[in-house]
């Protein structure tokens, strides 16, 4: 069984219930799931930075209801993941909730309740981008916490939710660690700072520091987190294999992220603000050769049993 720990699918499945189609899910999504195998899907719930509080929560309220809708139109093949007792399979693929970001809750920590009771289990602090509670990946100053942020952070460890580290800044992730030591902690997506040098890949040393938090890293399925000149499959199992061998094998997941299809449908767009973010000639939505989306993860098997890693090995990942 596969299991992903980060496709911004719903960001698709929302625009297209808002253009009336009756279960985009079932059409564009779920045959794919089902041909990669995937078992566990997180679906993290991304607004556009561009958003007024207000408003971003708006956003972040359709892709919830969008989720809730594809729970009740798909009950028969997919099933609703909120505690560990959930994720027992039954042959559907379990559907898990979180957040990409803290926008939606403005400068309101306490709003994660709501969010919570809508089913969200997983919580990133940030985008890319500095908001009231901490600094993202690409903030040149790359601060830490604020004082919003800290509270954040205690309320997520209260209410036993998972915190996600990707797209945190050096010191916010560093400072995540060192107040939140009971948090089970991941880094759903991203890559290695050692194999393609981008601030939002992490370093050894935070790949060390999540692994003796018990924590998961995920190698993303992006170019511009692998190898903008070399976007193959084989540079990504390079990140797999170098996370491995730094971490411990039991530490590694999949986060893949994958975004080709969301461009090509016009779900998902890129400020010009962000667009400087990509590597020069990289063009958004790019994706990893033989990797493009969940129905190629047999190809990622494959190419992990190349590589020598069988059974027990395989299995880990």
């Amino acid at each position: 069984m596969i299991a992903d720990a980060h496709n911004d699918l719903f960001l698709e499945v929302a625009w297209r219930l808002s253009e009336g189609e009756a279960n985009p899910f079932a059409e564009q999504w779920l045959p794919r799931l089902e041909a990669g195998g995937v078992g566990l899907q997180i679906c993290p719930i991304y607004v556009d930075l561009e958003f007024l509080p207000e408003a971003a929560a708006r956003q972040a309220l359709a892709i919830a209801a969008a989720f809730h809708r594809t729970l009740w139109s798909n009950e028969q093949r997919v099933r609703w993941v909120r505690s560990a007792a959930d994720l027992e399979s039954d042959g559907r693929i379990g559907l898990m909730l979180a957040l990409e970001g803290a926008e939606p809750l403005g400068s309101t920590p306490e709003l994660l309740d709501a969010f919570v009771a809508l089913g969200v289990r997983m919580v990133g602090l940030t985008w890319n981008r500095r908001n009231a509670f901490a600094d993202g990946a690409a903030e040149p100053a790359r601060g830490g916490l604020s004082r919003l942020g800290e509270q954040l952070v205690d309320r997520i460890a209260e209410l036993g939710l998972v915190l996600d580290l990707a797209h945190a800044s050096e010191r916010t992730f560093a400072d995540v660690l060192e107040r939140a030591a009971d948090v089970p902690v991941l880094v759903s997506h991203a890559g290695c700072r050692a194999l393609r040098d981008s601030p939002r890949n992490v370093t050894d040393d935070q790949l060390r520091s999540v692994a003796e938090r018990g924590g998961l890293f995920g190698p993303a399925a992006l170019p511009s987190m692998i190898d903008p000149a070399a976007p193959t499959l084989e540079r990504y199992l390079d990140h797999v294999e170098h996370a491995v061998s730094v971490m411990g094998i039991d530490h590694v997941c999949l986060g893949a992220d994958f975004v080709s299809q969301l461009f090509a449908s016009g779900a998902l767009r890129v400020s010009q603000r962000d667009l400087m973010l990509l590597p020069s000639g990289l063009t958004p939505g790019t994706p990893i050769e033989r990797l493009t989306g969940p129905a190629d993860y047999p190809n990622l098997v494959e190419g992990l049993r190349g590589r020598g890693y069988e059974e027990e090995r395989l299995e880990a990942i």
